[in-house]
Formats: C-alpha cells, sequence, structure tokens
C-alpha cells in the first residue's frame, strides 16, 4: 500500500509536462501537441476584442498541457488533475500562500494530548454544488470510499498508512470472503466517525505531526454519496452531475478539448470568490501554448518551453517561477556490482557537472541537488536545508577527487570496470540527460555505460523488479514534510529499489515518524539524511522548479511547492 515512484524525471520542468507527483502507470509522458488541441474554445478577447482586464470581465482561460485520466479525487494520483480538483473541491484543511495550514470546511479542530485522536467541526451550513447540505456524514463516507478496494483509489495508502483499522477494513473488503458481521466489525474498528452533523473524528494508527498536511490532499476531499451512487464511475463525466463543494463548480466539459469552471454559489466564502469563470483549454504542445499566450488568446499555461526560458526571463514580466519539494536523481542499484561499494557510488556522483545538466543541456529553471530533501520545509523559521552539509559533492562535480576515488575502489582510470546499464524511461529530454551522463562518465571516468530505454509502463516494472544497474528518477512530495522522502531508503520499504539498506539509517526515520516535537523530529531527518548521504545510495540531480506563465492582470492566484494550484483568491485587475 505504499507509495508508487513518480515520473519525475519526465518534469524536467520547462523541458517537459508535470507528470505525476507519485503514480507510476496513471500519468504518461506529453503527448503530441495539436493545432486542433490549440485552437478548442473561444478566444479570451471580448466580443469587442477587449482583453478581460479591458472589459471588467472576471473571467480567465488556461491553458492545461496534459488531459488528466481521472477528476474523481478520490481516485486518482494524477496531478495533472490538481487544477481542476483545488479549485472544484475543498477539504477539510488546505495550504496558504505561506504554505500553512489553515480551516477549509473544517472552521476549527482539536488534536488529542497524545496526537492520536484529531476532532474536526465543520462549518455551518456547509453544501454542495447543488445546494443540498453537506455534513461530516459526506466526509466519513468518502473515506470509507477510498479505503474499499472496488473504488481503485491510487491514493488509497494515505488512508491505510495512517487511520486505525484502516488497513484492516481495506484488506478485509478485498479479501471477497468477509461477512456482514465481520465488515460491521471492521467498520466499527475504524478509526474515522462521525458523532453528528458537523463532527468528524479521526484517530491515528500512531502520532504523525504532519498528518495535517496529509488531510489537505485531494484524497480527503469529500464526493456526494447519493450522486456516486446512482452514476458510477461516470459521475465525473458530466457538469450534470459532478457535484462538488469547492469555490468553483463544472459548468461544461469536452474530452480532449477542456474543462470550464463557474463560480459556486453555494460555496461556504462564496461573498469572496471574485473570477466568475475559470476555462482550462487542452493545449498539450508548450510551443503552440505559448503562442496563444503571447497573442493574448489565454491568460496563461501551466509549464513553460524549455527553449524560450532564456528569452523570457529576459523579457517577460508574465513568467513566474515557483520552488517545488520534489527531487529528481539517478537511483544506483546497491546490490549489483560495482554499485555495492560506496567508493564507486560517490565517485560517480563527484564525476558529473550537475550545473552544465541543468544550464546547457535542459535549459531549466531547477536548482543542482546535493541531497535527497530540497528546500521548502520550515521549523520556526529555519528551513530542513538551512546549514546542511554538500557531503563532499559540488554542483560542479570534481573530477579529480572522483578518480582517485574510483582508483582507491581497484578501478584506476576505469580499468576492469564493467560496463553498466543506464536506464531512462521514453522522453526527449531525459533521453538528453541520460546522453550527457553517459559522456561525462566515459570522459571524466573512462568508463562505459550502455543506454537502455523503455516506456514508462515497462520501464517502471524494471525499476521495481531490480533489473537495473543506473535508472533516472525522481520523487515529488505528497505533503510538505521530509517524511514523505526518506522512506525512499528505508530497509524493506515498497518504495525502496535502490536496495540500500542501513539500519541505524532504519532506526532514525521510525524516530522522527513518531516524534511529536516539530523540531526535535527535524533533527532526527537530518541525521537520518546525513547518514544515508555518507553512503551515496542514488545520484542527486536536481530541485524541480515550476516555471509558468500567468498574464499580469491576473492577481492573487498561488501554486504551492507541491504543485496545489488555487484560484480562489484569484480576480483579473481590471483596466490592467
Amino acid at each position: 500500500m505504499k507509495k508508487k515512484l513518480s515520473l519525475l524525471m519526465a518534469v524536467l520542468m520547462a523541458s517537459s509536462v508535470i507528470l505525476s507527483a507519485c503514480g507510476g502507470s496513471s500519468s504518461s509522458s506529453a503527448a503530441a501537441g495539436s493545432d486542433s488541441s490549440a485552437s478548442a474554445g473561444s478566444s479570451v478577447s471580448t466580443a469587442g476584442g477587449q482583453t478581460p482586464a479591458a472589459s471588467g470581465e472576471q473571467k480567465i482561460i488556461f491553458a492545461l498541457h496534459n488531459e488528466p485520466d481521472s477528476i474523481d479525487p478520490g481516485i486518482t494520483d494524477n496531478t495533472f488533475a490538481i487544477p481542476i480538483l483545488f479549485n472544484a473541491f475543498e477539504g477539510l484543511v488546505a495550504y496558504d500562500t505561506e504554505n500553512n495550514i489553515v480551516a477549509a470546511d473544517a472552521e476549527t479542530w482539536e488534536i488529542s494530548e497524545d496526537g492520536l485522536t484529531y476532532t474536526f467541526h465543520l462549518r455551518d451550513n456547509l453544501k454542495w454544488s447543488d445546494g443540498t447540505p453537506l455534513t461530516a456524514q459526506d466526509y466519513l463516507y468518502s473515506i470509507k470510499r477510498v479505503i474499499t478496494p472496488a473504488t481503485g483509489a491510487k491514493y488509497a495508502y494515505m488512508v491505510t498508512d495512517y487511520i486505525k483499522g484502516a488497513a484492516e477494513y481495506y484488506d478485509l473488503l478485498g479479501s471477497g470472503t468477509a461477512d456482514e458481521a465481520a465488515i460491521a466489525e471492521a467498520e466499527a474498528n475504524l478509526g474515522v466517525t462521525a458523532p453528528d452533523d458537523q463532527t468528524l473524528v479521526i484517530t491515528l494508527n500512531n502520532t504523525t505531526p504532519y498528518f495535517l498536511g496529509i488531510l489537505a490532499m485531494w484524497t480527503y476531499a469529500p464526493v456526494q454519496q447519493a450522486t456516486v451512487e446512482a452514476n458510477g464511475d461516470s459521475w465525473t463525466q458530466s457538469p450534470d452531475t459532478f457535484i462538488c463543494n469547492g469555490p468553483f463548480k463544472v459548468s461544461a466539459m469536452s474530452f480532449g478539448e477542456g474543462v470550464t469552471l463557474v463560480k459556486n454559489e453555494n460555496y461556504w466564502d462564496a461573498a469572496n470568490v471574485q473570477l466568475e469563470e475559470v476555462e482550462y483549454r487542452y493545449i498539450l504542445d508548450m510551443s503552440t501554448a505559448l503562442s496563444a499566450f503571447e497573442s493574448g488568446e489565454i491568460d496563461g499555461m501551466m509549464s513553460v518551453p524549455s527553449a524560450d526560458l532564456p528569452r523570457l526571463k529576459a523579457e517577460s514580466d508574465s513568467l513566474t517561477i515557483w520552488p517545488a519539494f520534489g527531487t529528481t536523481y539517478y537511483l544506483l542499484n546497491n546490490a549489483v556490482e560495482p554499485l555495492d561499494d560506496p567508493l564507486v557510488r560517490q565517485a560517480l556522483n563527484l564525476a558529473i557537472d550537475r550545473t552544465a545538466l541543468i544550464d546547457s543541456v535542459m535549459q531549466s529553471t531547477d536548482t543542482p541537488a546535493l541531497a535527497l530533501v530540497g528546500p521548502g520545509y520550515v521549523v520556526d523559521g529555519e528551513d530542513f536545508t538551512e546549514g546542511r552539509s554538500d557531503f563532499g559533492l559540488s554542483a560542479s562535480g570534481n573530477v579529480e577527487e572522483a578518480q582517485r576515488l574510483l582508483a582507491e575502489a581497484g578501478y584506476p582510470n576505469g580499468e576492469g570496470f564493467p560496463t553498466l546499464r543506464l536506464g531512462y524511461y521514453t522522453d526527449t529530454v531525459v533521453k538528453k540527460v541520460a546522453e550527457a551522463m553517459q559522456q561525462m562518465f566515459k570522459q571524466n571516468l573512462n568508463i562505459d555505460l550502455e543506454i537502455t530505454t523503455a516506456d514508462w509502463a515497462v520501464y517502471y516494472e524494471q525499476v521495481q523488479a531490480g533489473d537495473y544497474d543506473i535508472a533516472a528518477m525522481g520523487w515529488g512530495a505528497d505533503y510538505l514534510h521530509p517524511m514523505s522522502f526518506l522512506p525512499l531508503f528505508e530497509t524493506g520499504s515498497t518504495q525502496n529499489y535502490s536496495n540500500y539498506s542501513n539500519p541505524e539509517y532504519d532506526a532514525l526515520v521510525e524516530q522522527a515518524r513518531v516524534e511529536p516535537d516539530a523540531q526535535t523530529a527535524m533533527d532526527l531527518m537530518r541525521q537520518a539524511e546525513a547518514l544515508m548521504m555518507e553512503d551515496y545510495p542514488f545520484i542527486p540531480v536536481f530541485y524541480r522548479s515550476y516555471p509558468m506563465m500567468m498574464q499580469t492582470y491576473v492577481k492573487g492566484w498561488s501554486r504551492s511547492p507541491l504543485n496545489y494550484f488555487y484560484l480562489k483568491d484569484a480576480y483579473v485587475e481590471v483596466g490592467a
């Protein structure tokens, strides 16, 4: 039930598309763009040829570069759906522009002294977009739906890993042999109850200081039971049945073309929602989208073609670069000779020029990574990465030291070093990076790597099975906390595809996982990461960023390091 590895290497940001933050097979590489996708929908200009800013129209048109596989919050793990989900739905809590957890459907909450029980008090008079009441029972139903195997929820483990009795409930229903009495008992033992219409109580397996961040995920958003049960999987495929509870609701959808949202007058804070309409267009080719943006046909686009970044950084006031809580790296199979030798792994880390990969090969806005966890997690004003060692690594590499380490490992000037496979999945930019690294290893260490490639589905299966030597991969956080990354190298974790194992590291991660004090937990996590990095079980390459375009007259929108995209407070500045 653990988290599947992401498609982050596909998100070489400005060069590719934003792929699934956490779910391999649900996403794919960017589809080829077409003129028809670019022309879908109407121009942003009004009948009189004016922009929304000039006309006073509170409407924006925004380009998405991939169509999501699903817009069912309880099922999908695909971040292509984020711009729709985070504006059509709202959970108990949300992130503000400073990445703090704030009240959403839950107006207040209390946490028990032992940190295990969360009691949420819903706002008065919450409603669905169809005007019917939204209650704590809806949240209870939605959480149980996620942990019902027949639902097919790709993020079911975000419930089963944390909530008391959820894993047992999931396993029981999945067995296919449970009788009504057994199911009733499992429901009674489930750590989610709704004692009344405005109260939801959640009990955890263990103290989890970052649980509110997990609750901010779309997986915990409510869905309307009557609509889901009446329409089955098709409830998300028509505006008439797409009942939601966020600041916007769906007014139109056309597969392959886009989705239109309009203001939800039944939203609890509708009085403060200024946009009347948000039209999402699926413009798969980013160059086509950029042309539409620069001609005034659209107001924003989710990413930027890498080839245009230098020009846009110099010329455009509309380019915004948001930091992302995600890391792209190359896995090293620690069970394969000679990668089982830390000296070899350190030499490989020192032989590459990360700055050159970012600036010259990818031409992206990312930053060199010298460790696993990137910047973004802050406790009492102090970032997790503040004062962190570089672990002997360098953004530009250190060829002389790399050669010395390889010789110490028994391979002077690369002599006797076996030909290893350097794998990547099919993607143009990922290919360029792999080829550049192959060249760096040959030039700097005199070792040969055989490049192998496959489409994502096959490639991911190979990595999961350990059928690789060096593999292009990456990870995007599910929640704004280092614990979203550290299990990647825990012994026995289903997320650990490197075959790295260190009992001391495991112990520190487990201590941090249940430590209630945030500062103490951060110290433990820092110790764990430092211990692991001394073994160099992987090659960190870069910390991601999100370059995107938004017309300067669109104000109030935000995008979090988790790629959560909020338009609740957005508006068009009239006369801009």
